[in-house]
């Protein structure tokens, strides 16, 4: 089983355009997320795919891996799918590793691996995490997920109103089998996904399944400029 770690790094952010270049305390940020990326036990290959020189030029400046893909893309997940395909090694599963959270735990990615050599037949695998400030319930921009017995998601709400004293916060990392992902990207937005704003209703409402992985690791991402210095600070209390 080979599994291999796509980090889709896109120039034109509407709200941060260029951001993976920022600098945070001396690296990009770009340079950042690659190097948590590379302490996970699970990947055998690690590559970011890029749509713009400077992104590309950067990594390799480093020495990381890294493949030109399409302007047009709409999200990293069509991204991740071009890069794949233009591979000349093949790879069972792809795990989709958003390139603007610099902090990434290595053992967030490491539980997607342990996922799918557990249970060859996922088909996607996401992570949550177990939150007890029932707050975040009426907050629009952290998605929850709903999950059942067998830990599958069966559901992604912005909105919820639950009985329970906790939630399970989604991390919006993704795993995939190769052939899932192609398959998923032909997909049609189906009208839940359009009404959301979430992608993987797609999938969900087309009968795939997600299984969902349990972590204790805070995700954190950057979308605009004025919060890299949460990220900096972060890093300083933290002697990253």
């Amino acid at each position: 089983m080979k599994i291999i770690g796509i980090i889709p790094a896109r120039y034109a952010s509407t709200r941060f355009p260029g951001k993976p270049l920022a600098s945070i305390m001396g690296k990009t940020m770009i340079k950042r997320v690659y190097y948590q990326c590379l302490k996970s036990i699970y990947l055998d290959n690690l590559i970011v795919a890029t749509d713009d020189e400077r992104i590309y030029n950067e990594v390799k400046s480093f020495r990381g891996n890294v493949i030109m893909t399409s302007t047009e893309h709409l999200n990293g997940t069509s991204r991740c799918a071009e890069a794949i395909s233009k591979l000349p090694e093949k790879y069972d599963y792809v795990i989709n590793i958003q390139g603007d959270e610099p902090l990434i735990h290595p053992e967030q990615i490491d539980t997607l691996g342990k996922i799918f050599f557990k249970d060859a037949d996922i088909e996607i695998a996401t992570l949550v995490k177990k939150e007890t400030d029932v707050s975040l319930l009426e907050n629009r921009h952290i998605v929850k997920a709903i999950v059942n017995k067998q830990f599958f998601a069966v559901d992604f709400k912005r909105e919820l109103t639950t009985t329970e004293n906790f939630l399970y916060k989604h991390i919006g990392i993704y795993g995939f089998q190769t052939n899932i992902l192609q398959e998923l990207v032909q997909l049609p937005p189906s009208e839940n996904e359009i009404k959301y704003q979430l992608e993987q209703l797609r999938w969900l409402d087309n009968g795939y399944r997600i299984k969902a992985g349990l972590t204790e690791h805070e995700s954190i991402s950057v979308d605009v400029p004025e919060e890299v210095e949460k990220i900096e600070q972060v890093l300083r209390a933290n002697s990253y």
